[in-house]
């Protein structure tokens, strides 16, 4: 259980640490605009735009894998497979945004892909 509670704190970091490209980004475009940073990062390109792109689909996976963390915990199901699932799909997300901000998209939708059924896994592992 401990390797799930490791692997879903990883996760809740991971949205934000993804941030950093991000602000990167916004510094280089006349400095980041704290007062309007929303409609700043609306404005990016090429580099930028992919990093807001990984960024906020960072969330957007989070979500899937929280909800197989519960599950998991909530039916008692943790077990290798699970826990192997979980740590793959963490490598699998930080690759999927590396893979973004270098634009190689057809490992960044493999990678992509990886993620999601890694949580389906956990899901599905846990039922009855």
């Amino acid at each position: 259980m401990t390797t799930l509670i490791i692997c879903a704190f990883i996760a809740a970091l991971l949205p934000y640490l993804a941030k950093a490209p991000v602000a990167y980004a916004m510094q280089k475009e006349g400095g980041y605009d704290n007062q309007h940073p929303r409609a700043q990062q609306a404005r990016l390109t090429g580099f930028g735009a992919r990093a807001l792109a990984a960024h906020q689909n960072s969330f957007e996976s989070l979500l899937v894998f929280a909800l197989a963390i519960a599950v998991v915990l909530a039916t008692n199901t943790v077990g290798q497979t699970v826990q192997i699932l979980a740590i793959v799909y963490l490598v699998a997300r930080v690759l999927f945004c590396i893979f973004y901000y270098l634009n190689i998209d057809k490992l960044r939708s493999f990678v992509w892909l990886i993620s999601l059924l890694c949580p389906l896994g956990m899901m599905w592992l846990s039922i009855p």
